[in-house]
């Protein structure tokens, strides 16, 4: 026996049942002599959805969405010889950028390398000025000149001033004039 629904009412199809208010063997009450029934517990039927949408009108397609469908279906070998070399081209322009985009990122971590290692020298290098300043002692080096080499303070008429075009450094190329 079929079942559809229709306006809230369950109806069925077939034999007829009896008479109204009665339980068949399903569960089910029927009521009335037109095949009217009501499913008592909280289980639902299930409907046979198929049926319904196969009843329900069919939207008019345009002429042009017919015809796009129908082009659709009908794709030709250069169409798709078409469109395989796009899609491959596509794929080796989209792995080059990959490639470009892996080489920047290796060339950013290489440069923060260098970067913290030129950090590191220079720290070093400062530690190491600062030992070396802290360790002369000029009292000892003005000791050893002026008593073991034989050194002496310049007097008034020993020194010589004279104008430089760049104050960078001093080249002399000839003997400085008494």
């Amino acid at each position: 026996m079929a079942a559809t629904q229709r306006n809230g009412q369950a109806r069925t199809t077939g034999a007829r049942q009896a008479s109204s208010g009665r339980r068949r063997a399903d569960g089910r009450h029927t009521s009335g002599s037109r095949g009217q029934y009501y499913v008592q517990g909280n289980v639902v039927r299930k409907l046979d959805v198929t049926r319904e949408i196969e009843r329900q009108p069919q939207k008019k397609i345009s002429n042009t969405t017919r015809k796009n469908r129908e082009k659709a279906k009908n794709m030709n070998a250069g169409y798709v010889v078409f469109l395989c070399a796009a899609l491959a081209f596509t794929g080796l322009i989209l792995m080059n950028y990959i490639g470009l985009q892996s080489d920047i990122t290796n060339s950013i971590q290489h440069i923060s390398a260098l970067e913290s290692q030129l950090n590191q020298l220079k720290l070093e290098n400062d530690e190491e000025y600062s030992r070396i300043t802290s360790s002369v002692d000029l009292e000892e080096i003005k000791r050893i000149a002026i008593q073991e080499l034989g050194m002496q303070y310049a007097e008034e008429g020993q020194v010589v001033t004279f104008a430089s075009e760049s104050s960078d450094y001093v080249k002399q190329m000839a003997d400085i004039p008494d």
